[in-house]
């Protein structure tokens, strides 16, 4: 999407949240940090003049989808999001859906397995309530503080690809894989690998936005734009 709007020549600003140490270079410019709120986000909007706003957050980005939205209506922005299809169950997939993070822990109650935690870093406190299993965890840093439990660390940015992922599983001997429904391409490798091998997916739906117009593709944002 940055890379559009550079090609286009428009003014453009690419906000990370800033969980990760080294967010990735964007060809427009860069912030990097929350914006206080609702109320915060207005105020950014209106000093810095802003026409149109992006909604490209991760799927479970529910907060600032919200913010954004509420934001947006009050300020009279036209606001769309770009997002990622949900994957879809598929032939050969074992999936045991749940609603939530609180749900995904509970569906691993029962004997010791080998579960690769593929939720990233800030919900996988949660999980030492099920403190029987032995856990993979795929992080884009290297942990900060003590984990909540003992576990296996991989530190690694995707996308990721079938094979790496398959051999992954197979080193660590896996048992079942929690993912989170994010969609897209970038992440689908992990589900791929598990078909493949056979494994229970634990697999979160994605959290309750509030109504907004949604895009899945650069070109549909790019016609919205110039519309």
């Amino acid at each position: 999407m940055a890379q559009a709007i550079a090609r286009a020549g428009l003014a453009g600003v690419y906000s990370y949240a800033g969980r990760t140490e080294a967010p990735m270079g964007q060809p427009i410019h860069m912030r990097v940090g929350g914006f206080g709120g609702v109320e915060g986000l207005r105020s950014y909007l209106k000093a810095e003049g802003i026409s149109h706003v992006i909604d490209a957050t991760h799927p479970f980005a529910a907060q600032m989808s919200s913010n954004a939205v509420a934001a947006c209506a009050a300020e009279g922005v036209p606001l769309v999001a770009l997002e990622r299809a949900p994957w879809v169950a598929g032939e050969g997939d074992k999936w045991t859906q749940v609603p939530d993070i609180p749900a995904a822990v509970t569906a691993l109650a029962g004997p010791p397995q080998r579960v690769f935690l593929a939720i990233g870093r800030q919900h996988i406190d949660a999980f030492a309530a099920q403190p029987q299993h032995m856990y993979l965890l795929r992080l884009v840093d290297e942990p900060t503080a003590p984990l909540p439990f003992p576990a296996d660390v991989v530190v690694a940015r995707g996308p990721f690809d079938v094979a790496g992922d398959t051999a992954l599983m197979q080193d660590h001997r896996i048992d079942v894989v929690v993912a989170k429904n994010a969609g897209g391409k970038g992440a689908v490798a992990k589900i791929a690998a598990a078909r493949a091998l056979g494994l229970r997916v634990v697999m979160i739906d994605r959290p309750m936005i509030p109504a907004r117009p949604v895009v899945r593709t650069v070109a549909e944002v790019m016609a919205w734009l110039n519309g």
